[in-house]
């Protein structure tokens, strides 16, 4: 037990002595995780509108008031549907309005008004979340006679805000790449400096170091992670913890193992620092597509379905967005750490031995 806690203590020395990888640390987990909540922004803002009204006014104007900020700019007005199209094309405009001469005719007789709308789909989720802001505007002024009413109850995220799981997608993201990185570097380190060899001569099992080693990782990872919740996740974000904070604290520590898995595997492989930046991210980028961070799994092909089945980081994204949204009872996520656990023991096992061999 002596050997594992020196050299557990060792390596968080190491650590706490490397100014810059602290500061790389605790940026990841604070700055970049406000970022990425803050600035990703999926509802419509500043967006650019220009509109050709022949109608004269009226109930064209009526609607092009209903465009206000902060989600839209105001309205520019352009003679031509040819000037429109050009300002689109010169990312001058998102989305154009095109008002003809009947339609404002065609609305007061109760006749099917025709509205054109022109969008820069380049600017897709901005363009098609607009277009749906129209619709609803269009709407409003539309005479529908429907025995129908739609009550909206939104559950588990009640206003809607987007800021909170980003925020928190980028930190369980981050968690993956810093297990990883920090696990290979641990190891890499020792072959650049030099002390690779005096590292084997050591009186002390090699499985006991590389335990040691990885252990102390996760568990930088694990400070951080608490620092990221307290600080930015409910500090700024304000991000509900309905479940139990220790189910999510337990569940990142299983899965923390697996990325240590993965970290291990490519310190193996791994000359130089250099080749563990590129060999993590070749190969925790499919992983984190898989895992639903970016795309919903259900709006993946089929067979990239199946495959998401093999990233541990799909059922710790789902098992902590229960834990915290949807406030599941720590029984309840047994699939969640089932997944995390079973996936997480293969890729520690294989990593372990893989980086075995060396000693």
């Amino acid at each position: 037990m002596r050997p594992f806690l020196m050299t557990f203590g060792k390596e968080l020395l190491i650590f706490l002595r490397s100014l810059m990888l602290v500061l790389v640390v605790l940026y990841s987990f604070t700055v970049d995780v406000y970022i990425a909540g803050q600035g990703i922004e999926m509802k419509p803002r500043n967006v650019t509108v220009g509109y050709v009204d022949k109608t004269g006014g009226g109930i064209s104007q009526k609607i092009l008031s209903r465009l206000h900020a902060p989600e839209f700019k105001p309205p520019k007005a352009f003679l031509s549907q040819e000037a429109l199209s050009d300002a689109i094309f010169n990312k001058e405009i998102t989305v154009g309005l095109v008002f003809d001469r009947d339609f404002a005719v065609d609305y007061r007789k109760g006749r099917p008004a025709q509205l054109n709308v022109l969008l820069d789909a380049t600017v897709a989720s901005q363009s098609l979340i607009t277009l749906i802001y129209l619709q609803n505007i269009v709407l409003d002024f539309a005479d529908l006679a429907m025995p129908l009413q739609i009550k909206t109850h939104k559950l588990f995220n009640e206003n809607a805000d987007t800021h909170q799981f980003m925020a928190l997608a980028e930190m369980l993201s981050v968690i993956t790449l810093l297990v990883v990185i920090l696990g290979a570097v641990v190891f890499v380190k020792e072959k650049e400096d030099g002390t690779w060899d005096i590292m084997l001569l050591m009186p002390v099992s090699p499985r006991i170091t590389i335990l040691a080693k990885s252990l102390s990782q996760v568990f930088i990872v694990m400070i951080g992670t608490v620092i990221a919740v307290g600080w930015v996740l409910v500090g700024a974000f304000d991000v509900p913890i309905n479940g139990s904070f220790w189910a999510f604290v337990l569940l990142t520590f299983f899965y923390s193992f697996s990325s240590a898995g993965i970290g291990l595997f490519v310190a193996a492989v791994s000359k130089d620092v250099m080749q563990v930046a590129q060999l993590s991210i070749i190969i925790m980028m499919p992983l984190i597509f898989l895992s639903g961070a970016w795309t919903p799994i259900y709006a993946m092909h089929p067979i990239l379905q199946k495959l998401s089945l093999l990233s541990p980081l799909r059922y710790y994204i789902e098992g902590a967005e229960s834990i915290f949204f949807r406030g599941t009872d720590f029984v309840d996520l047994w699939p969640y750490f089932g997944g995390v656990i079973l996936l997480g023991t293969m890729l520690y096992l294989y990593g372990f031995r893989k980086i075995g061999r060396l000693f």
